[in-house]
């Protein structure tokens, strides 16, 4: 390969339109006419052939090129006639090549056949959009949160999974590669108009900004309402709960209550239905909430430390306890169980929790403990229905920190003795994150980047069966990549689930990046693709979740299921389910193909393998992220990012730098937007060239 020619060696830009222009592109020949390629003004190849643009050519005096010589074919080819034909080439490498080159017309062309199949306003499964809501007053109170010290420097660590225990290990590719060290906490994260969390009970929905949360409540006539907007607080929230409507409650239209914590700290307020809210208290745990959740119209909070924190609407009193340290929970009716790091399973009747109470005892019994005592490290419990003859069977599934999975179940004729191991899978070599046992399916995922197993229940009588056992039913995976920082602590409201009812079919939630703007919904029986949703507005999504709203009171009206995504802009956007549930037949099944794999891995960058010397095993089986370059978005937000100026603007930095910089350039990091402004940037202007 000969040496960069001087850009006015030959005078290159006084040869005539006729003359035949020999390239090299990517090692493959090339050769045109000079009007071919410089008939669109301002294009990569008009400043290449006048000399503003530094040449290489090869030993037969070709200008060489390093691009890709598969996508340089049709491009070639709309420049000889015109009319484009990409068979066979994939459209986002296309639009990419047609930016670098600068072919405007092209570009333009590319766009319109990508924006036919995207749309604002979302596709058929789209079913609400909530904007940003205002940024609140400071809050101002005898109240105060938790200090920098408090918290060592930042904020507690989040975890994506309410069942993951402290420390898992490191279990496959993802789960070896090393984290990247955080930067030191400087100050609350640079969105603070993010969306970090977001939960759902009955017809209401809370969304967790960085410093403040906001409540909406749906009704009939008039939709989504915003009814009550938390002040704004000093340090990010950790953890958000909501509880909204309590069968048979003694509390009546009072028991609506949205909690937050921070570090140790419990913030709590009760909601009125028609809008407007009361702080309660603030409640102290003295160790980092691990877990905040309702238990009817108890408020429970625990850590992995072992202590747990129960707040009674009724008595009004708030208390802790220490017990083991927790690897596991899940409630079931008034039932609270925790699962242990040391094999045992505790269980709290939360319900006669007043009037049990001695001495501030919480009355923690233990349930069961494991053969093996191996630590409890996912919990679920099924109620079966309770039926004359039978009564009430309990069904139990746990995983724990050695891969095993176990069922244990207790007769209604042996309350008095405790439950019976039933069954037992040891299918996993990873410990066990989550588990869900359901009427119809037994779902287990492990630390080895989400390996779901799910087996099929056989049922007498409502009852779990011996005859003829579990089936095998499915094996796969939900790849789910996180950054080391998580977004400041917002990974907590990436949850891949299973999400579901018990009686109903559960699914799966499925982010590949952590800044993508879509998301995959797959079966947790079999990992079939239901649908995909993409954010409508470009934005990352940063927090989602799956809410079950029950059906208005009109005639033939049925229980609904949505997907709430939060975005990185700070709106809210809602996607029916039920809907894509009913059209299952008609999605395509499986996972992501490879293609989309590899197009939503280009967007962030891997950190290097930990060395197998002196490694230490990362706390979660996640990738950390060196410098995610922003999530999948429409094309015209394609188009800024990658042209950083005008053409002649990047051939005179080309000039400048060399022929071996010759690249796209990669523009400067966009700065934090307030709450309300759009994330994505404007359609790129196209200059109005005849096509």
């Amino acid at each position: 390969m000969a040496a960069a020619a001087p850009a006015t060696e030959g005078l290159p830009g006084l040869g005539p339109p006729g003359e035949v222009i020999h390239l090299n592109v990517g090692g493959k020949r090339f050769s045109t006419s000079r009007q071919t390629l410089t008939w669109i003004p301002d294009s990569f190849f008009s400043s290449l052939l006048s000399g503003r643009i530094s040449t290489l050519k090869d030993e037969t005096g070709a200008i060489f090129i390093d691009r890709d010589p598969t996508v340089f074919a049709p491009i070639l080819n709309f420049l000889r006639t015109k009319e484009l034909d990409s068979r066979g080439v994939h459209g986002s490498s296309l639009l990419h090549e047609a930016q670098f080159y600068g072919l405007t017309p092209l570009v333009r062309r590319l766009q319109l056949r990508e924006e036919l199949d995207r749309s604002s306003c979302g596709n058929v499964l789209f079913n609400g959009y909530l904007p940003p809501p205002v940024f609140p007053v400071k809050r101002r109170n005898r109240h105060s949160l938790v200090t920098p010290q408090q918290l060592g420097g930042r904020p507690a660590p989040v975890r994506r999974s309410n069942t993951m225990p402290p420390n898992l290990g490191n279990a496959g590719l993802l789960g070896r590669m090393l984290d990247e060290k955080a930067p030191p906490f400087t100050g609350l994260p640079e969105e603070p108009g993010m969306v970090r969390l977001v939960c759902g009970h009955n017809s209401w929905i809370a969304v967790a900004y960085t410093q403040f949360l906001v409540c909406y409540r749906l009704k009939e006539a008039s939709g989504w309402q915003l009814v009550f907007s938390s002040p704004r607080l000093d340090w990010p929230i950790e953890r958000l709960a909501l509880t909204a409507r309590v069968p048979g409650g003694t509390l009546g239209e009072n028991d609506k209550m949205v909690a937050a914590a921070t570090g140790s700290e419990i913030l709590l307020w009760a909601l009125q239905a028609e809008g407007g809210g009361s702080e309660i208290g603030v409640f102290h745990l003295g160790v980092p909430v691990e877990a905040l959740f309702f238990v009817g119209n108890q408020l429970i909070a625990t850590s992995h430390t072992g202590r747990i924190g129960v707040w009674n609407a009724v008595t009004k009193h708030w208390q802790v306890q220490e017990v083991q340290p927790i690897t596991s929970y899940d409630a079931a009716g008034s039932f609270l169980l925790l699962g242990c790091n040391n094999g045992s399973i505790y269980y709290v009747d939360v319900q006669k929790f007043p009037l049990r109470m001695k001495d501030n005892d919480l009355l923690v019994s233990e349930l069961y403990r494991d053969p093996a005592e191996d630590g409890v490290t996912a919990l679920s419990v099924y109620l079966t229905p309770k039926t004359s003859d039978s009564g009430n069977w309990i069904e139990i599934a746990y995983g724990t920190s050695s891969g095993g999975v176990r069922v244990i179940v207790q007769h209604p004729e042996t309350v008095g003795s405790g439950p019976q191991l039933f069954q037992t899978f040891t299918v996993h070599r990873s410990p066990v994150t989550k588990i869900m046992l359901s009427e119809k399916h037994l779902i287990s995922v492990c630390a080895d980047n989400n390996h779901v197993r799910t087996w099929s229940v056989t049922r007498f009588r409502g009852m779990i069966s011996t005859q003829p056992g579990s089936t095998p039913l499915a094996s796969f995976k939900i790849l789910a990549l996180e950054s080391a920082d998580g977004h400041g602590g917002c990974s907590a409201g990436n949850d891949i689930g299973p999400y579901g009812e018990r009686d109903d079919q559960q699914v799966f939630i499925q982010k590949v990046v952590p800044s993508a703007s879509q998301l995959f919904v797959r079966l947790s029986s079999t990992g079939q693709r239901v649908c995909s949703v993409r954010s409508v507005d470009g934005s990352p999504t940063t927090a989602f979740t799956v809410l079950e709203c029950e059906g208005s009171r009109r005639l033939g009206s049925r229980p609904r299921r949505y997907l709430l995504t939060g975005q990185a802009n700070g709106s809210l956007a809602m996607w029916d389910l039920t809907t894509a549930m009913d059209g299952l037949g008609q999605a395509p099944a499986g996972g992501l193909t490879e293609e989309e794999l590899m197009e939503q891995l280009e967007q962030c960058e891997l950190a290097p393998l930990a060395s197998p010397r002196n490694s230490l095993p990362s706390p979660s089986p996640r990738a950390s992220l060196t410098s995610c370059r922003g999530s999948p978005s429409p094309p015209q937000a394609e188009a800024p990012r990658r042209r950083g100026g005008s053409f002649v603007e990047r051939c005179q930095e080309l000039v400048r730098s060399g022929p071996e910089l010759r690249r796209p350039p990669t523009p400067a990091p966009r700065p934090s937007t307030g709450l309300g402004a759009p994330l994505a940037p404007p359609k790129m202007k196209l200059n109005e060239t005849s096509f």
